[in-house]
């Protein structure tokens, strides 16, 4: 067993992000780890049903020695025993016991062990998550499966088939909802490395290709979101083309989710999105649309602004592939040029 690090739950922004990364790397590598002051920095403080239902299946498969594995619980010690490549099961189900537990980030917590998982004959592993699907803080599925994975593809050449089987939000009516995958491990003996994108520096507005929108809301709405959507882009971006990926019905007005997605000649991506309610006495609907929507667009405009090939949220996703890779790996991003592009141009 490899020497104990202890890390504090407070470092960074203290949250589940902490938990999530160290959990994962410590399953990948076989290094025992002790987390104390569990998201400290957050309200309530400890574990949370998400970050248990993912240790829980880091733990069974590297059968690990663990403490502390409970929800609320400040403090966490994982001694894994087993690494990924002794994984012998290639199909697996994952259920949180909460609904509102997000399935996407139980699956930021387990890809990294299951990309290096391969076998002598290269089979796929097939993983069910059951959990939801749009949730406050959190990246959604519609943001992993148009921003996160084919980024993860592009760059690294990690390859993950997927389906939603079902939604869920942490909004509104209690649901569950229901991830399927298909991931593809690195074959045996190869190291994770690095495709330089073609674009090393982000483009300036008048590069944006296009822009792909969905929007998951009542269906009454659908087309006055819709023509705001298009009003608010074409402001921003003359020239890009918008691209109406996905319009369902939310089931409730309780549940609101918008996800943007600028892309440039050179098929770098940007994602910005917006998860909310509308208020029970709002007089105006359209007014709430509008600024719904003007809210939205400009926080993609910011993005893209910054000048750098990611957005933040996606910096994030990609920080725990990037120490996994054979060499050197590197996403610009000029967060001091966001301030400038914060009400867009002409503002």
């Amino acid at each position: 067993m490899k020497g104990l690090i202890e890390i504090d739950g407070r470092t960074g922004e203290g949250g589940g992000q902490v938990v999530r990364v160290a959990v994962a790397l410590a399953a990948l590598t076989g290094q025992a780890l002790k987390i104390t002051n569990v998201r400290g920095n957050r309200k309530g403080g400890g574990l949370k049903f998400q970050h248990v239902t993912a240790i829980q299946f880091l733990a069974d498969v590297t059968e690990a020695e663990v403490e502390g594995l409970r929800v609320g619980s400040s403090t966490l010690t994982f001694i894994p025993k087993r690494l990924p490549t002794a994984l012998v099961s290639r199909n697996f189900k994952i259920t949180a016991p909460s609904g509102a537990a997000s399935a996407l980030l139980i699956l930021q917590a387990v890809l990294p062990f299951l990309v290096f998982a391969g076998n002598s004959s290269d089979e796929p592993i097939w993983l069910e998550i059951s959990g939801g699907t749009n949730v406050s803080f959190s990246l959604s599925y519609e943001y992993l499966d148009q921003v996160l994975l084919p980024t993860l593809e592009e760059s690294f050449g990690i390859r993950v088939d997927r389906k939603l089987e079902m939604r869920a939000w942490s909004l509104g009516p209690q649901s569950r909802g229901k991830l399927s995958l298909k991931i593809y491990p690195l074959p045996l003996g190869q190291k994770l490395r690095f495709l330089q994108p073609e674009n090393s520096a982000g483009p300036g507005p008048d590069a944006i290709k296009s822009v792909d929108i969905s929007i998951i809301v009542p269906e009454k709405f659908h087309t006055t979101l819709q023509n705001e959507l298009v009003r608010g882009i074409g402001d921003l971006y003359p020239d890009a083309e918008c691209k109406f990926k996905v319009a369902e019905e939310s089931g409730s007005d309780t549940r609101w989710y918008i996800l943007l997605v600028a892309k440039s000649a050179s098929g770098v991506r940007w994602g910005r999105d917006s998860l909310c309610s509308m208020p029970k006495k709002t007089k105006s609907p359209e007014l709430f649309i509008r600024k719904l929507a003007n809210s939205v667009c400009k926080e993609l405009y910011k993005e893209v602004s910054v000048g750098g090939q990611v957005d933040e949220h996606l910096q994030d996703q990609l920080i725990c592939f990037q120490a996994l890779t054979d060499g050197y790996s590197s996403f610009s991003r000029d967060d001091g040029a966001a301030n400038e592009a914060e009400r867009g141009p002409g503002k």
